[in-house]
């Protein structure tokens, strides 16, 4: 598959970039970028990668798909442009602002023929993949907490286009949605800053009731000088309980990349794992491997072969739903229902 990946600021640079290359059926045509110093860091970090000045021009290189990995408000015109010629995407999330929005996009991806899957990579987290693996061990799951606290305040997207619950919440969503089931309903609180741009949800809660029946709760914080990932899992044989980190972004960070020792990549530090409390005792429980790339090596499957998408476009919309909720519930200070 012949990829274009339009953008290089954080996202393209950590997120994208590095997990494309690790999976050898994509071939990554050129990057889309403008200013001078994204141009210099991507011919230091992807020698011998073309770079471009606008999807246009990536297009015409010609591509069987791009990632739009751009400010949110300039996502809708590049995934429309995107499929109007034919092409296959991958759009960041949210990729869109609400649910309706996620609605047009996903019919014009139709319309046109082309793929459209929503980077939700955190569905592959280390801990989330590891949650899997130890709910059959719970038995019937009632309750679930989910919490994922940042000390990261000069990261807040700030104005009506941003805040923490369409970034962090995004995923932290997404993921409950994945293992627990569709939403029934959402009650939610947001803690709001003003700044320049606007007001802005720097912290929030969102309690979500299941149609399967679990009630499950996600919450974050990005300015309150805390780093926390945690998980609490209740069922009716115990409990599982992990305070762990963000592995596989902590290794980027640490210039590691999955390409470079992949047996090796995305396992949580061994004081770290996660705890099983049942009738027979307390035991940790071993890391499963978390794998980003895994997104793109199921998005070139179905572009090459026809095999299912990895986050296909709907079950962004749903997400998306989920926020919708959120934001009315909080400020109507009611459970909305879905």
């Amino acid at each position: 598959m012949r990829l274009g990946l339009v953008g290089y600021g954080a996202g393209g640079r950590l997120f994208h970039a590095p997990y494309i290359a690790a999976v050898p059926e994509i071939d990554l045509v050129g990057v889309v970028t403008r200013n001078p110093a994204p141009r210099a860091e991507v011919a230091a970090d992807l020698p011998g990668v073309a770079v471009f000045d606008s999807l246009s021009d990536v297009l015409d290189a010609g591509v069987d798909a791009v990632t739009i990995t751009t400010p949110p408000d300039t996502r809708r015109d590049l995934v429309l442009d995107a499929v109007a010629r034919g092409v296959h995407v991958v759009a960041d999330k949210p990729f869109a602002p609400n649910a309706a929005g996620g609605r047009e996009l996903a019919d014009a991806a139709e319309r046109a023929g082309v793929l459209l899957s929503v980077f939700h990579n955190r569905r592959w987290d280390t801990d989330v993949e590891t949650v899997r693996r130890i709910l059959p061990r719970l038995g019937e799951v009632w309750r679930v907490e989910s919490r994922f606290d940042l000390d990261e305040p000069g990261s807040l997207d700030a104005g009506p286009s941003g805040g923490l619950l369409r970034d962090l919440g995004a995923h932290l969503v997404d993921q409950v949605l994945t293992v627990f089931g569709p939403a029934e309903s959402v009650t939610a609180h947001l803690d709001r800053i003003d700044q320049p741009e606007g007001t802005t949800d720097c912290g929030f809660i969102v309690a979500i009731d299941h149609r399967g029946g679990v009630h499950s709760t996600v919450s974050a914080s990005k300015i309150n000088h805390v780093s926390a990932r945690q998980w609490r899992i209740y069922g009716s044989e115990g409990a599982y309980v992990s305070d762990g980190t963000d592995v596989q972004t902590d290794q980027i960070k640490q210039g590691r990349r999955p390409a470079d020792d992949p047996a090796s990549w995305g396992y949580e530090r061994a004081d770290r794992l996660g705890m099983l409390h049942t009738a027979r005792g307390v035991e940790s429980v071993p890391s499963a491997q978390g794998r980003y790339d895994e997104f793109y090596r199921q998005f070139a499957a179905a572009v090459d072969r026809g095999a299912a998408q990895p986050v296909p476009a709907s079950e962004g919309v749903a997400t998306l739903g989920v926020l919708d909720a959120a934001l009315r519930s909080a400020e109507l200070r009611e459970t909305v229902r879905l």
